[in-house]
């Protein structure tokens, strides 16, 4: 009795660590995170010291190769990716497990870099989307004496089943994002065509009537360039407007640094008074910083086109562990439950999608005649 409990604890605590490392996986959208969630769940699941996850490419070498147990610094001396050769090569043209009590015994061991760490015991098992293989997960030098087991090996195979669906999940959840960027770029472009072309158009004929009146009205005729002046001034605004929404974000100084200088090219740029307070401390990752700046690029852009505000400010701090951003105007505003079928134009749901894509969440407070927040929280 003792030992079928025993059976079914060591069953249960198996579940139980396959359960989270599949949970770790899939709370990730990125293709690259997720391969790198695999990999270190992978080793902690099967308790190795080394992992690697390969994606293989058409030109016999890898598109991404991702690794554990090994530091920056010994990556950088091991050198560029590996090419599909020896055993990686075996692996990838085979749909089986391979498993093996020292790697170094096997014919395809070869062609391994001088400062690559010594593998003895090795486990590989493919990651199948149906007869494609998505790449490869490799396992060596298990930690407990006695290589990988049988056991082991199933486990691994499990969690490779696992692992494809989140990989192919983020590659699609990626596309999806791609096409949206697309239809943003699209809808940029429209709306650059019609403002720019509505101020060219009235910039065209008011141009006509003071020539027109430059002999007999000398007045009116000043009158009239000087709207032309201050058409020609808007149509500019528009363009600068758009050319720094579809200009890619340089955050190379940080998310900090890059909104400061964002919006000081905007306050010099509009008539509205746009101003930020930022806390310096805040840091978030490179993708997080990345989708933070998109999403405060669009409600800026709202707040300046639609919003016909005064003021718009960029608030950036901590609260109970969670970045906020704010972007708050003092326009018009609108009614927010109708944001999601009405203000589809102002890219609303795009930025909800970011959001969510890295783990956050965005509020949208607003109502007619007291302007607009746009709220951003992301886990630190």
């Amino acid at each position: 009795m003792e030992t079928e409990d025993g059976c079914r604890g060591d069953q249960g605590a198996t579940l139980h660590a396959v359960s989270s490392a599949v949970l770790a996986v899939t709370r990730h959208l990125s293709v690259h995170e997720v391969l790198q969630v695999i990999v270190r769940a992978a080793a902690q699941l099967l308790d190795a010291r080394y992992a690697a996850l390969g994606v293989p490419d058409d030109e016999g070498s890898f598109a991404e190769f991702v690794v554990e147990g090994i530091s920056e610094e010994e990556w950088e001396r091991i050198g560029p990716l590996p090419r599909q050769h020896g055993m990686l090569a075996a692996m990838l043209h085979g749909d089986t497990p391979k498993r093996l009590s020292d790697i170094r015994k096997e014919p395809e061991f070869e062609g391994w870099p001088v400062a690559h760490p010594v593998l003895k015991d090795f486990l590989g098992v493919p990651i199948l989307d149906g007869e494609d293989v998505l790449g490869i997960i490799f396992l060596a030098n298990k930690r407990r004496p006695g290589g990988f087991t049988e056991g082991d090996e199933d486990l691994l195979t499990l969690f490779a089943a696992h692992a494809a669906i989140a990989i192919t999940n983020a590659r699609l959840y990626e596309h999806n994002r791609e096409l949206t960027v697309v239809a943003e770029r699209n809808r940029m472009a429209r709306e650059l065509h019609d403002a720019v072309a509505q101020k060219l158009f009235s910039l065209r004929l008011t141009a006509r009537t003071a020539s027109a009146l430059a002999e007999r009205d000398p007045a009116r005729t000043v009158k009239e360039l000087e709207q032309v002046e201050r058409l020609a001034a808007g149509a500019l605004n528009e363009l600068r407007a758009v050319i720094f929404e579809l200009r890619p974000a340089d955050l190379a100084d940080g998310l900090v640094a890059s909104l400061r200088k964002h919006v000081e090219v905007l306050d010099r740029a509009h008539e509205t008074t746009v101003r930020i307070a930022a806390d310096e401390a805040v840091v978030l990752p490179e993708e997080h910083e990345a989708v933070a700046f998109r999403i405060t690029q669009e409600a800026l852009y709202n707040a300046l086109r639609h919003a016909g505000a005064r003021t718009v400010e960029v608030r950036l701090g901590t609260e109970d562990g969670r970045a906020v951003l704010e972007v708050a105007d003092d326009g018009s505003g609108f009614v927010a439950s109708d944001t999601a079928d009405q203000q589809g134009g102002l890219g609303l749901t795009s930025m909800r999608d970011r959001a969510y894509s890295i783990g956050g969440g965005l509020t949208i407070d607003a109502a007619p005649g007291r302007g607009t927040t746009v709220r951003l929280e992301v886990p630190l």
